[in-house]
């Protein structure tokens, strides 16, 4: 019988990995159900890419890179933003710890679908145009968890929804505007008003 493989049990511990450390939240948000609102929201942006911007990109491709873009977290857990963004060397360093974190993974992956798996972990030049979607969908999720936050009367995400606000207008993403023109407005309504 060969080696058992460690991959899903680790995956499985997503759920364990809280976000947004640093703020007091009126719903803890952890890496697993944020993956999976980043892929549903970058599945999205591809099919507006694809629809209303006569672009060519692969929706399915766009959403299985967006599952998996926070699993090394399963490894070195969340950094909070103020931190990993404090200055570039802040940056790199955790970019090389996320990289041996990933590599770490992958070589749990049994070598009959390591390279299947190596595609989703390390996504190639080529996926630049699904990479910038699944970028995208990221922030307008942190976006989205700042208007259900302060939906609730949690103000702790006011300068949060500001900044990220900034973030997206500079993103040369034009599917961006459409989805926070369609989708965005509906997070801010309670249960009866969306009835």
């Amino acid at each position: 019988m060969s080696e058992s493989s460690h991959f899903f049990a680790y995956l499985s511990r997503m759920k364990f990995i809280q976000r947004w450390g640093l703020m007091r939240n009126t719903c803890p948000e952890n890496i697993q159900e944020h993956s999976l609102q980043v892929a549903l929201v970058a599945h999205c942006l591809a099919l507006i890419r694809n629809r209303v911007m006569d672009g060519q990109v692969d929706p399915q491709r766009v959403m299985a890179l967006a599952l998996f873009h926070e699993v090394s977290e399963v490894i070195i857990g969340d950094l909070a933003s103020p931190i990993k963004y404090f200055n570039p060397e802040i940056k790199a360093a955790y970019g090389r710890i996320e990289e041996v974190a990933t590599q770490r993974l992958l070589g749990m992956v049994p070598a009959a679908l390591r390279e299947e798996y190596r595609t989703l972990l390390f996504p190639e030049a080529a996926d630049g145009q699904c990479l910038q979607l699944v970028k995208a969908a990221d922030k307008l999720c942190a976006y989205l968890k700042c208007l259900e936050e302060l939906k609730a009367g949690n103000q702790e995400f006011s300068q949060a929804k500001v900044a990220i606000e900034r973030d997206l207008g500079r993103l040369e993403v034009p599917e961006v505007a459409y989805f926070l023109e369609k989708f965005a407005p509906s997070f801010s309504l309670t249960l009866d008003e969306l009835n």
